[in-house]
């Protein structure tokens, strides 16, 4: 039996997707997680074969999970469910281990046998992303990234600085060099670029 922890922050998405896996004779839903911290929780207790994760979640996100999975040495390959389907995303994804990245609009029919074969070592990605994963490289350092994502939620630098331990200058700093970077006029654009590109 193939063990598996889902996790995902929609409930109707977790339990369908718990249930389509759950009808498979050699899968066995092992623990569903609303979201990123549960995931990492369940994970450690429940020592699943395959995590399928969704990206943004409350708490961490899929990426944050992969790379804590690929830091900590466990043996769970990461398999990603979502909507996002920016070759950023998929980029940051491989980058943090991840084996596996399928669509949610793909066909159901499509998620256990991607699970099987993540569960083998094998990597499983959407076709309509693969070519395109290696198009434009992500700009942006991690400590920029998490500082655009505050600025993205409304945060002066002021609070930026408090919740990340960075002086106000060092906030201040990566901003204009995330924007320089992405080609952005100011903190709003920088973010939408961002994110339109799956790199936030």
């Amino acid at each position: 039996m193939i063990r598996v922890v889902v996790a995902e922050d929609q409930g109707m998405v977790l339990g369908a997707l718990a249930t389509l896996l759950g009808l498979e004779p050699d899968i066995e839903v092992v623990g569903r997680a609303p979201d990123g911290l549960a995931a990492w929780a369940l994970v450690q207790r429940a020592k699943p074969q395959v995590l399928l994760s969704d990206i943004e979640m409350p708490g961490l996100t899929g990426l944050e999970l992969a790379a804590r999975i690929q830091a900590e040495r466990l043996p769970v390959q990461v398999l990603i469910v979502t909507t996002f389907g920016r070759p950023g995303y998929l980029r940051r994804a491989l980058d943090a281990g991840v084996r596996g990245y399928l669509l949610k609009d793909q066909p159901s029919e499509e998620l256990a046998a991607a699970v099987r074969r993540v569960a083998a070592g094998q990597r499983v990605v959407a076709p309509e992303l693969a070519e395109a994963a290696w198009g434009a490289p992500d700009p942006l350092s991690e400590r920029e990234r998490a500082v655009l994502r505050l600025a993205e939620a409304g945060r002066s630098n002021k609070e930026i600085a408090e919740v990340l331990g960075l002086s106000h200058g060092t906030v201040r700093n990566y901003l204009h060099e995330a924007a320089s970077k992405l080609g952005a006029e100011n903190r709003v654009e920088s973010a939408r670029i961002a994110r339109a590109n799956g790199w936030l």
